[in-house]
């Protein structure tokens, strides 16, 4: 009787201490981490994973702006298999449809067709819909990774790698390291193909005039790793370094940076920095390179050049025509916006304004006639040359300063 009772006690014993243990361990996991400490770890592995996504699957396989050296490129590809599930060809296929049919109805994932609301909340889903489109992957998937690991692990079981960081999670922190892996989980699809691909096509500020809605949303690009400077992307699709302007940030560049140092990965591309000659003034074939080839920044220094004088002459027409101010404000933001942007009734604002200001047209003429010389594809080069050798001599002509000034600045691009 006494040994049975010992024998139970020293049973009670043990499923006090298992359960003790099992408790102790979905409090804590094998680390015992701080509340700090899993929030430090979390903020980690989600920024590896935002780098993996820019560094590998956009810049590298999407745009080819950079070659990676197998060590980080097989470092990438395993980490993307565990915490985002993401098949390369798929993912590059969908955003290579997205820059060749931005904006138009067969756009993935565009704010201007679909709504911000519905991009915002569904960005994952519509590239999940796009992804099982065997015509986008088969057009547009070429040239990804196509090794024994792709086939047979990391697209044959794209799931499995997801499950795969969350036991982790779960055996480094217990019960908390599900919320870890459901942060990791969502991170992608909230950041990038929320607000990225949302925020980025509808709010921010545009330093160049690129064919599509695409904004920076902040100049810094740390937390999405440079992804926020999305309108410097556009513009420059194929440039491994998404920062332009000296107060921007990079993040991402400057990881390739290091990569590249290191002998880890190789540039191929980044966007042209205009160059100039002081002394220049004769427009010659070498200022029409230059200037169809920093088109972008030729358009954005025009508009910034002539701003003062736009607001200037409104200010005079508000004293002596005697125009509304609510109607010289919206002239104010049509005049700013880029005219291949411009709605209907902002163009009809323009006309009123024009038949009051012939020198407000004159500036809005001629910014329409130097967008128009690179986008004349079927023109000779001897062709453009005369014209934007015309171009020029009508702007110093116009008796406007500012497009003095800015036809002056044009003749020293080179």
């Amino acid at each position: 009787m006494t040994s049975k009772f010992y024998n139970h006690l020293e049973w009670l014993y043990i499923l006090s201490n298992f359960i003790d243990s099992a408790v102790d361990f979905l409090s804590n996991g094998f680390t015992r981490a701080t509340a700090w400490q899993v929030f430090i770890f979390t903020m980690v592995v989600t920024h590896i994973t935002i780098a993996s996504v820019t560094i590998f699957l956009h810049r590298c396989q999407a745009h080819r702006a950079l070659e990676l050296h197998a060590i980080p490129s097989h470092f990438f590809r395993l980490w993307l298999w565990m915490t985002t599930g993401q098949v390369t060809k798929e993912w590059a296929a969908v955003h290579r449809k997205h820059h060749a049919k931005c904006e138009t109805e067969e756009d993935p994932h565009s704010p201007v067709t679909r709504g911000i609301k519905k991009v915002l909340l569904e960005g994952a889903e519509l590239y999940r819909t796009e992804s099982k489109n065997l015509e986008t992957i088969q057009k547009y998937g070429h040239g990804t990774p196509d090794d024994w690991i792709e086939r047979n692990l990391y697209t044959r079981f794209s799931w499995q790698g997801v499950a795969l960081m969350l036991i982790i999670d779960f055996m480094l922190f217990g019960v908390i390291g599900v919320t870890v892996w459901a942060v990791q989980m969502l991170w992608i699809p909230v950041t990038a193909a929320g607000i990225i691909n949302g925020i980025g096509h509808y709010w921010g500020y545009r330093n160049y005039e690129c064919n599509d809605a695409a904004t920076n949303i902040v100049p810094w690009g740390i937390l999405i790793g440079g992804e926020e400077l999305h309108n410097n992307h556009h513009t420059f699709g194929t440039s491994a370094k998404l920062s332009s302007k000296w107060y921007e940030f990079d993040i991402g560049w400057g990881y390739i940076r290091i990569l590249e140092t290191i002998g880890l990965a190789k540039v191929k591309k980044v966007a042209p920095k205009p160059k100039f000659v002081k002394e220049k003034s004769l427009v010659d074939i070498d200022t029409l390179h230059a200037v169809i080839t920093n088109r972008y920044d030729v358009m954005a220094k025009y508009a910034k050049s002539l701003k003062k004088e736009w607001a200037e002459e409104l200010q005079q027409l508000r004293q002596k025509a005697h125009l509304e101010k609510g109607f010289l404000k919206s002239a104010k933001k049509a005049l700013q916006r880029e005219p291949g942007k411009l709605e209907a009734v902002q163009l009809q604002t323009l006309r009123e304004l024009f038949d009051h200001s012939a020198a407000l047209k004159t500036m809005h003429d001629m910014r329409l006639e130097l967008n128009a010389i690179w986008e004349r594809s079927s023109a000779s080069r001897e062709q453009l040359l005369a014209q934007l050798q015309d171009w020029c001599a009508r702007a110093e002509a116009s008796g406007i300063k500012a497009l003095q000034e800015f036809s002056f600045r044009l003749r020293t691009y080179a």
